[in-house]
């Protein structure tokens, strides 16, 4: 028998957001389009689990889509947030915890000397690619399809005809001009990438490492280095955007675990700690162009907010290296009962500590392409049915989930449950 899911408050809501709000939300995937259906409105969330308007309690492995890595509501982050507002929210003028959290991270990551603090991943994005043209001369980007990298004009980009093609507007809004300096390559394909870099003179390669806007799609085996050694050859700038995988596979990120440094990497999500933060960073020389050091002007009224500061320090302090075994352990479970519990339904699940995919694909997922291929109506149905048994997925084939340090044994066991039982709902 289906499961049921009551939603009549959220219902409501949503008919009050889509007078006010376009498409009823703040962030396109939060309306559930992908999956048929409209979104549900959260009350409250502690731990694992979080809680919607009427009251259904669902294990979350969204989890603000990334930034909670210790789960909902963390006490030691809460009292530090708290604390620091005892103090004030915002001062626009230097504070201690924003030169704590630079040695932090430059600790963690060997790739930064120096580093500076935005509000978002979009803005850190955008300053790195502007750092990387000043320091090259150069106008171009090498990017690669189905990656996505904030909603900068130049990078909402999506491939034309051939392998290493200008880009085109992925978005209503964004001139051609824009995109005209925005090359595009499929992910994993080595051959096109040489060919781009044959062709033009880039400022940089920005890559996710590991790709988790089209899915989880790890890199081939030495394609990170192939990178590297055509940004070397060739005078480009290697920029790795670890906004999603940043702290999260690792304490170094996925650099650290794939061997491969950056010239510059952008960082969001886990060093905000649940508020808004993002920074980038790279070596002292590179960093010292930015202003007022440099030439290269960046500012924002709410960079390095001291309440983002507090959240993302303590956040970090907190990851040490059970926590990382523990999150590991946490997702090679889920994943091998995933698997069992799909039995003769053609599925694809892909995995790095603290990220998962699970495609609905009788053949593995290597880029964009074949992300696209997989049988999305499957995947909408089998999300729908695991929200109606308490479980609450990302809402799209194209995201990642994120399992937390907050999830238990107990979690998981409920999660492969309802996995098991929509599953089979999914068969009959």
């Amino acid at each position: 028998m289906a499961a049921s899911l009551t939603d009549a408050k959220s219902a409501e809501l949503y008919a009050r957001a889509v007078q006010r709000l376009p498409g009823g939300v703040n962030s396109p995937v939060r309306a559930m389009r992908a999956i048929g259906r409209d979104p549900l409105f959260i009350e409250r969330a502690e731990g694992a689990e979080i809680v919607d308007v009427d009251g259904n309690r669902f294990v979350d492995y969204v989890c603000s889509w990334g930034p909670l890595i210790h789960g909902h509501a963390h006490p030691e982050i809460l009292a530090a947030v708290t604390e620091a507002a005892s103090r004030g929210t915002t001062f626009g003028a230097p504070t201690l915890g924003e030169v704590e959290i630079a040695e932090e991270v430059a600790r963690r990551i060997p790739s930064i000397d120096m580093l500076r603090m935005t509000s978002s991943g979009t803005e850190a994005a955008m300053s790195a690619i502007r750092v990387a043209r000043a320091v090259t001369g150069r106008e171009k980007l090498l990017k690669f399809a189905g990656a996505y990298h904030g909603h900068l004009d130049g990078l909402l980009a999506e491939a034309g005809s051939g392998l290493a093609t200008a880009g085109v507007p992925a978005s209503a809004g964004v001139s051609a001009s824009a995109t005209a300096n925005t090359v595009i390559v499929p992910w994993n394909d080595g051959e096109a990438v040489v060919a781009a870099c044959r062709e033009h003179e880039f400022a940089a390669i920005l890559a996710e490492p590991y790709p988790a806007n089209m899915g989880l799609v790890p890199p081939y085996e030495d394609f990170l280095q192939l990178l590297r050694n055509q940004a070397d050859a060739t005078g480009a700038l290697l920029v790795f955007d670890e906004v999603i995988s940043g702290f999260r596979v690792g304490p170094g990120g996925a650099q650290e675990r794939e061997g491969v440094t950056p010239d510059m990497t952008v960082l969001g999500k886990i060093v905000g700690g649940g508020l808004p933060a993002a920074a980038y960073g790279a070596s002292r020389e590179i960093m010292e162009q930015v202003a007022p050091a440099g030439p290269v002007y960046q500012a924002g009224t709410l960079s390095g907010n001291p309440l983002a500061v507090a959240a993302g320090l303590t956040t970090l302090r907190l990851l040490d290296e059970a926590a990382y075994l523990r999150l590991a352990a946490t997702t090679e479970t889920l994943v091998g009962g995933l698997q069992e519990a799909a039995g003769d339904i053609p599925v694809q699940i892909v995995s790095v500590p603290g990220l998962l995919t699970v495609f609905f694909s009788e053949t593995p997922i290597h880029d964009y392409a074949t992300a696209q291929a997989c049988d999305l109506n499957a995947h909408a149905a089998w999300i729908r049915g695991l929200l109606a048994r308490g479980v609450y997925a990302p809402p799209s084939q194209f995201e990642a989930w994120f399992p937390s340090l907050a999830h238990t044994q107990d979690h998981v066991d409920r999660t492969l449950d309802a996995a098991a039982a929509a599953f089979a709902e999914l068969g009959a």
